[in-house]
């Protein structure tokens, strides 16, 4: 029989995505495995049932697709979906600290994406992207001025200065779609190396006397003497931008706060924050919300924008739909389920004790 694979429709209010979507369905039949979707799976993200069964999937009730040797979800799933798996079988997704005794839970946060193998399953990764490009094209909508220099008959107008708090995946990709739409952009990051990779994109690099670089080069917390000194050099900065996008998360633990209340009063009326790392434990940004836009009283608009990907949910589908592939292939062997906690990436998305320790920013 071949490995069965369930794609689960996701429970979470909000989420539109879905764990695999219709051509990596039909690669994964191709390759001999058996693929079961939850009926209305992938509706939210733009996928039809009709796709699935052309791609050679099997269209199944929840009950039904929860019985696969390997259920693939983007979010955790609900109680119910938890309480029904068994010993055995393997949850593969974004379920950091989900355990379910005698299944093997693969939690994609506690990929090591420092080994080159690994970068194709690197969800967190896949997804930071898409935050980042869709950061700056919502920065752009709440600003009431031109991104780009406009010459005009009515005159020029300058280009919006835009500030990108964060050079990994996500601040990366935010300064690349920034300076496409035609802004003046700088970009910072606590990491001395991000300088070549800000300036490489055609921005300039905002610098500060505090170095964190951490394991493989990603970025480690700050201690609270470190975090105090970047928050006074940062806020002398921030005012004189009309745009700032703060990208520092942590997955699991809270964002560190880079824009204090009082950089913010300090900020012209008009400007426009976007904190990608908002949402329940707090955000990169003092008083932010979740999943709101609020006008603070000196008319800065303050962006709560943690769930970015799932406003792209077919590009974000697509994307995560490939990491998961590529460790749906890390743990199928010869036909066969074959997964092997004392590889170091299978080992690691399992949770073992050296992976665990590790932290990596979006």
């Amino acid at each position: 029989m071949p490995v069965s694979i369930g794609v689960l429709r996701e429970s979470a209010e909000g989420e539109t995505r879905v764990a695999l979507t219709p051509p990596v369905v039909a690669t994964l039949v191709r390759d001999g495995l058996s693929v079961t979707v939850e009926k209305g799976a992938g509706e939210r993200a733009g996928f039809t049932d009709a796709e699935y069964k052309d791609a050679g999937a099997t269209l199944a009730t929840r009950k039904a697709t929860l019985t696969s040797q390997v259920v693939v979800a983007v979010g955790r799933p609900d109680a119910a979906a938890t309480k029904a798996l068994k010993e055995g079988q393997a949850l593969l997704g974004l379920v950091e600290g989900l355990e379910v005794s005698g299944v093997h839970v693969l939690s994609l946060e506690r990929l090591p994406r420092q080994i080159s193998r690994a970068q194709t399953m690197d969800a967190l990764s896949s997804q930071a992207s898409i935050a980042g490009y869709r950061a700056a094209i919502v920065a752009a909508t709440a600003y009431g001025r031109y991104f780009p220099m406009m010459v005009t008959a009515a005159g020029t107008a300058k280009p919006a200065s835009v500030l990108v708090l964060g050079a990994g995946v996500a601040g990366l990709q935010a300064i690349a779609t920034a300076r496409r739409l035609g802004a003046r952009v700088s970009g910072y990051d606590v990491r001395p190396a991000a300088r070549e990779e800000v300036t490489s994109l055609g921005a300039s690099f905002l610098a500060t006397t505090v170095s964190a670089v951490g394991e493989g080069g990603y970025a480690r917390e700050l201690t609270q003497e470190e975090s105090a000194q970047q928050r006074a050099e940062l806020s002398a900065a921030i005012a004189g931008f009309d745009i700032v996008i703060t990208t520092a998360k942590v997955p699991g633990r809270k964002p560190p706060e880079l824009v204090d209340s009082d950089t913010v009063a300090a900020m012209r009326r008009g400007s426009v924050i976007v904190d990608l790392a908002a949402g329940p434990l707090g955000g990169n940004v003092a008083g932010v919300g979740i999943d709101t836009w609020d006008l603070t009283t000196n008319g800065v608009m303050l962006i709560a924008a943690g769930d970015l990907p799932q406003q792209m949910a077919p590009a974000a589908s697509d994307a995560y739909a490939r990491n998961i592939a590529a460790v749906i292939a890390a743990i199928v062997s010869e036909g066969e389920l074959a997964i092997d906690p004392t590889d170091e990436v299978v080992g690691a998305l399992l949770g073992a004790p050296a992976a665990a320790k590790e932290e990596v920013p979006a």
